[in-house]
């Protein structure tokens, strides 16, 4: 009998929802945790079965992926949108070549070439690290001083912290939104709101409920068009009336979007992910 089998790292108030909805809309489903496992070798599970993968680390989530697709294990979602969400500057591209709507952006990889890049972007600007969640290592660069100290202290991280992306920095007030896709289709959408230019909830940002209307729907369906997947969570801005994407996240955490929505989230994706079975 096919098994949705859901992949943890740290068990999330997001993996017991999810467990939770899989067993209340009758679908067989197991909680896993890989910290230990070894992949590779002997097949993980059945080639019938489904895997929702949610290491907390993005790395090791996609070279699971990876090694359960490599078995003909269905996995959601695929390394392959893994790979594109969880690089901001590929994300980038992918929606760039997609004509998706998004802030204007620029990359350097030196300290001096990352200066000259935001001094064409205009102060403010923001610097992002490539890769990260929850709003950590977000700088904002507010003159050259504050550039200047930022790109010293981000080229002594390590390699991956010398790729120096840069966004214009948007005015887009007090909120944001972070909105949710399902299988292609716009599911809800939160406005999070916060004092501090960083909104996420994680880092104490309040969230309410955002009506999706035809023009962000649409503009998220185009978003599922450039990068696919059974489960995306996407942030937007929006800037003299204009909507833009701001990042799109395959592995979102919902649990402080259940409530302002009324949204069932976990049923959705769990639902989501059991139709990909063979």
């Amino acid at each position: 009998m096919a098994v949705l089998r859901i992949l943890f790292t740290r068990l999330r108030t997001e993996e017991k929802l999810l467990k939770d909805a899989a067993e209340r809309l009758g679908i067989p489903c197991e909680l896993q945790l890989v910290s230990d496992t070894v992949f590779g070798g002997e097949p993980f599970c059945s080639q019938d079965d489904v895997v929702l993968a949610r290491c907390v680390s993005h790395n090791q989530n996609e070279a699971v992926a990876q090694m359960l697709e490599t078995q003909g294990i269905r996995v959601v979602n695929s390394s392959h949108v893994m790979g594109v969400c969880g690089n901001k500057l590929t994300t980038s591209c992918v929606l760039e070549q997609a004509g998706v709507p998004q802030p204007k952006y620029l990359v350097a990889f030196t300290q001096e070439g990352a200066l000259d890049a935001v001094e064409r972007l205009g102060y403010p600007a923001v610097c992002k690290p490539v890769s990260g969640s929850w709003g950590r290592l977000l700088a904002k660069l507010n003159d050259r001083e504050s550039a200047e100290a930022v790109f010293e202290h981000k080229a002594m991280l390590g390699a991956i912290h010398n790729t120096f992306y840069i966004q214009e920095f948007v005015d887009k007030g007090s909120f944001d939104v972070r909105a949710f896709v399902v299988d292609g289709e716009p599911l809800c959408a939160i406005a999070r709101t916060s004092q501090h230019w960083i909104t996420n909830t994680a880092r104490g940002g309040s969230a309410s409920n955002m009506p999706l209307d035809d023009e962000v729907s649409e503009l998220l369906r185009s978003v599922h068009r450039a990068i696919g997947g059974e489960f995306l969570a996407v942030d937007l801005f929006k800037s003299n009336g204009r909507w833009l994407v701001n990042e799109v996240n395959d592995g979102g955490e919902f649990r402080n979007s259940i409530a302002p929505t009324g949204k069932d989230i976990p049923g959705a994706v769990v639902e989501a992910a059991w139709n990909k079975r063979r």
